[in-house]
């Protein structure tokens, strides 16, 4: 019964430390919590079944937590749109006529306060990166 205890405190556990790092909007974030709330609910109960001698039912309830658990860690990729040259100068700060180290170092300016863990948005470091990936290709050096 003791393993049977420790195996439903270290799943809440889990949980507790999972849920306490989510950063998303809204509706993706409640996806996520429930999401991670009925994986824990199910691993548990695969964890209890398994411990009484259903092995079957306990492995189909583990399997349909994990499974529940590694779908709500899917994050939704940002992509950026096609962007013009002129956009992409605006991005960065420079010039029609910027040289490669001019466009580089506006890049990383820009990123610093652009990047997610600076402040910054996905989105906004998407962009960043799309602006600096525009110019330098169309300049031939990228």
């Amino acid at each position: 019964m003791l393993l049977i205890w420790l195996a439903l405190a270290a799943i809440a556990v889990w949980a507790m430390a999972r849920l306490g790092r989510q950063t998303e909007r809204r509706g993706r974030g409640h996806w996520r919590v429930t999401a991670t709330l009925l994986g824990s609910a199910l691993l548990a109960g695969g964890a209890l079944a398994a411990f009484r001698g259903s092995w079957l039912t306990g492995g189909a309830l583990a399997a349909a937590g994990l499974y529940l658990a590694w779908a709500s860690r899917a994050r939704a990729e940002v992509r950026s749109e096609p962007i013009s040259a002129a956009d992409a100068r605006a991005v960065l700060g420079v010039g029609p006529v910027a040289t490669e180290a001019e466009i580089r170092a506006a890049w990383k300016k820009a990123m610093a306060r652009a990047h997610p863990d600076q402040g910054g948005t996905e989105g906004l470091a998407t962009r960043v990166n799309a602006a600096r990936d525009r110019l330098l290709r169309k300049t031939g050096r990228g």
